[in-house]
């Protein structure tokens, strides 16, 4: 999920900033230009540390600019496949309920909830299983796993998480207590 890497990419120093201190403005344009975003290897950069400027920059015909290649450490969030997270429940819909994790939301689709009907009650934005009555409403923690992963490098808050609570070992923090307080009565009078 979060990882410290050592990425390299090119920034481009406008021409106005060419008498300026090019270390301080390569690491000022490296900060504005690829924090927040999703790098070429899938993960989306929270911060960019330790830029050092590789080179001389190298002037495009025509543009006037530099284009100067750095090299950086990274904090990259980087959701994958069967990954388990835990999380907090954002945004209760008819459909489902959105669950934040790290910088990002996955959406926990109503049919991945339980092994249970479940009713939608939009008024008190909750959803409630109908033979279990266990609820998931705003603000609950949960436990779930992601079983798909579509990144939008445009827009990482636009990315698309799926997740599930349907197997064992998931699901709202609360029923995770209840279902082990159950196995232990049951391992004592056994």
């Amino acid at each position: 999920m979060y990882l410290k890497v050592t990425m390299e990419d090119v920034v481009r120093i406008p021409p106005e900033k060419l008498g300026e201190d090019l270390d301080q403005v390569a690491k000022e344009l490296t900060r504005a230009t690829l924090e927040g975003k999703i790098g070429e290897e899938g993960g989306l950069t929270l911060v960019a540390s330790n830029i050092q400027r590789v080179g001389d920059g190298r002037i495009v015909h025509g543009d006037g600019a530099v284009y100067q290649k750095v090299r950086f450490d990274a904090l990259v969030f980087r959701p994958s496949m069967q990954e388990i997270v835990d999380g907090l429940v954002v945004e209760v819909l008819k459909f489902g309920a959105f669950i934040r994790f790290g910088p990002l939301d996955g959406l926990l689709h109503i049919s991945q909830i339980m092994d249970d009907r479940v009713d939608v009650d939009e008024e008190n934005q909750r959803l409630i299983g109908k033979d279990t009555k266990r609820d998931l409403r705003l603000g609950d923690r949960v436990r779930s796993r992601i079983v798909t992963v579509s990144l939008n490098e445009r827009n990482p808050r636009e990315s698309k998480i799926g997740l599930t609570m349907r197997q064992p070992t998931l699901g709202k923090w609360d029923w995770l207590k209840e279902d082990r307080e159950k196995k232990m009565e049951k391992a004592k009078k056994a």
